[in-house]
């Protein structure tokens, strides 16, 4: 297995590692599973050429770093106010989601598989205050997918980098704002050192799904119990993800404001409103592109339409009836 984390890395790196685990000893090691951190084998961003060409037999990423395979697989990721972690799982495999990403990475050779979750992110780290949209213009931000696009449609700067170059990028001042994931991965990676504001919410990543993508003659060889014990084991390894960040983002979280004194800001609702414009149009332009990620889109935001109605009834109207008497 190749990645696109640094090895070991919390949730992400341990992720694959799990992952990696649990098809060893649900196969009872008929499948043996070697995990390669970015660069190790190869580097970070050459992981789905990797898989595809069979120099490796499974991956383990973020579909939207393939955008320049496909437009269309950014709706695998994460869709600026797109769909949250649990909404995400349902699209892909009780709403067509799943037929829909075969078939495109079926063209690359490879089978995909949502295999984790980091559930909603965090909006970045920042050195500065960001009171309106001006105070985006100019900015060096990392950011991938298409949350960047919508950043440029703001007047920054989008940077691509992966996991491992961002902190001496931000000290440096080769960037000047972050986004990675969420408390949990951010304060491994000390982010808080280099940058003073911690701003939600994560618009731009609702619900990240992590993948795993197996090359596509590799998976078709195995014998059928063999192949429904990877994808059992994806499915698990999905749960167990997002299990982990819910759990470890929490005290995460209390950590860097009371021990490191980070400033969390909420974006405004201006702020917000003119990014979700934004990502209207972005996301619109993605669907014009080409005919697969015009059936991609149409399915993914026929789901989210169905999402928000139901959303603001269950999940958003506990939320706010638990806040009335819970919240601390």
């Amino acid at each position: 297995m190749v990645t696109t984390w640094p090895k070991n890395f919390p949730g992400l790196g341990t992720g694959a590692n799990h992952l990696a685990k649990l098809i060893n000893d649900m196969s009872g090691g008929r499948i043996v599973v070697k995990v390669y951190g970015a660069g190790e084998l190869v580097p970070a961003f050459e992981s789905f050429d990797a898989v595809s060409r069979g120099t490796a037999e499974i991956g383990h990423g973020a579909a939207y770093y393939w955008k320049g395979k496909s437009a269309a697989t950014q709706f695998f990721a994460a869709v600026p106010f797109g769909l949250n972690a649990q909404e995400m799982a349902g699209w892909i495999h009780y709403g067509g989601g799943q037929q829909l990403w075969d078939e495109l990475y079926g063209q690359f050779n490879l089978k995909p598989f949502a295999a984790g979750s980091t559930g909603v992110q965090m909006g970045g780290w920042f050195n500065k205050e960001i009171n309106t949209m001006d105070d985006l213009k100019g900015l060096k931000m990392r950011m991938p997918g298409l949350g960047a696009e919508v950043l440029s449609k703001a007047g920054a700067t989008p940077v691509s980098l992966p996991g491992g170059e961002i902190f001496p990028s931000l000290q440096s001042g080769a960037i000047d704002a972050t986004e990675w994931v969420g408390p949990y991965n951010d304060l491994a990676f000390g982010f808080y050192r280099v940058a003073k504001y911690y701003y939600w919410p994560g618009w731009h990543e609702p619900g990240t799904v992590l993948e795993s993508f197996v090359n596509k003659k590799a998976f078709e060889g195995l014998p059928k119990d063999l192949q429904a014990i990877v994808t059992a084991a994806m499915g698990a390894a999905y749960v167990d993800m997002l299990s982990e960040f819910t759990t470890k983002n929490n005290s995460s979280l209390v950590e860097l404001v009371t021990k490191h004194n980070v400033v969390l800001k909420r974006f405004s609702d201006d702020i917000l409103k003119k990014l979700g414009q934004f990502s209207k149009e972005v996301v619109e332009g993605v669907a014009e592109q080409d005919a697969m990620s015009k059936k991609v889109y149409d399915s993914f935001n026929s789901f989210r339409k169905q999402s928000i109605s139901w959303g603001e009834i269950g999940e958003v109207g506990f939320s706010l009836a638990r806040a009335l008497t819970f919240k601390s």
